[in-house]
């Protein structure tokens, strides 16, 4: 080991250390459209109520059948949602959206849904065979969202004829019109 560091202190001889002058580089100022730019990404961060996460997602199958029930969904209104045995009072279809805009057009529609008063309603994702980075991407991010949206009472694959295993029914909770009425209704009695 002493060789090995005689040979070294030899190579070292001749060499002078570097001077203690270090230049920092020099940032330029932002432009003004970039200050722009910047407040109004920062505005849209801050505007965005869409809560959705599009954090780690449980991949799910292709065909695999992807269901959701919150406590107190009663088993047989389950059942039904299941069967596809309610009337489909709104139609959102998500093929060919990015993931991103997936995630906005999810949480626009049940929103709006649940204000216009609608009970159910299907969202067509696709089976994701083909999709990329992972098959059933989509899907996968659907069903997580889904139970992410409070309006989301429960949700279940749709029957075939409905898109199977592509499509997904969801079951929304009564607004605050609609609680409303159904209290004056059972107080007439």
């Amino acid at each position: 080991m002493g060789d090995d560091f005689d040979d070294f202190l030899r190579e070292m001889a001749g060499v002078k250390p570097l001077a203690n002058d270090v230049i920092e580089p020099t940032r330029a100022k932002p432009s003004a459209g970039q200050l722009a730019r910047r407040e109004a990404a920062e505005k849209n961060l801050e505007d965005d109520i869409n809560y959705l996460s599009m954090e780690f997602v449980d991949f799910v199958d292709p065909d695999a059948i992807v269901e959701f029930r919150r406590d107190g969904v009663q088993h047989g209104v389950f059942k039904r949602l299941k069967q596809g045995q309610y009337p489909l009072e709104a139609t959102l279809d998500l093929h060919h959206h990015s993931l991103r805009r997936a995630r906005e057009a999810l949480f626009d529609f049940i929103q709006l849904c649940h204000r216009r008063g609608v009970r159910s309603a299907i969202v067509v994702h696709g089976m994701g065979r083909h999709s990329k980075p992972h098959p059933a991407l989509l899907k996968s991010y659907v069903a997580k969202w889904l139970k992410q949206l409070d309006p989301v009472m429960a949700y279940h694959s749709a029957q075939r004829h409905h898109g199977g295993a592509g499509s997904v029914y969801v079951m929304l909770r009564k607004n605050a019109e609609q609680k409303h009425e159904n209290r004056e209704r059972h107080q007439k009695r």
